[in-house]
């Protein structure tokens, strides 16, 4: 089992599209504390290779990435990033 880690603030991501997923997750994490955590909701596909790979281009730490639903590896996951 894994262990669940808590995130200081959430971002739903999921009725976005590209590029508006990486611009609106980029936004909320220029607004946080060096040292943060944010929790973004997106779907598979194009989201989830461009969202971790531009944030950490960006310097920042990718934390985890996680099916939301272990049997819908093609559904909606969850990133954890912290603002570096």
């Amino acid at each position: 089992m894994t262990e669940k880690i808590s995130a200081d603030l959430f971002l739903d991501i999921t009725s976005q599209v590209c590029p508006l997923t990486f611009v609106k997750t980029k936004l909320m994490v220029e607004r946080m504390d060096a040292g943060q955590t944010l929790e973004v909701r997106l779907n598979a596909g194009e989201p989830l290779e461009n969202v971790p790979r531009s944030l950490i281009e960006l310097g920042h730490s990718i934390l985890s990435v996680h099916p939301e639903r272990m049997e819908e590896p093609g559904g909606v996951h969850r990133l954890i990033v912290q603002k570096n």
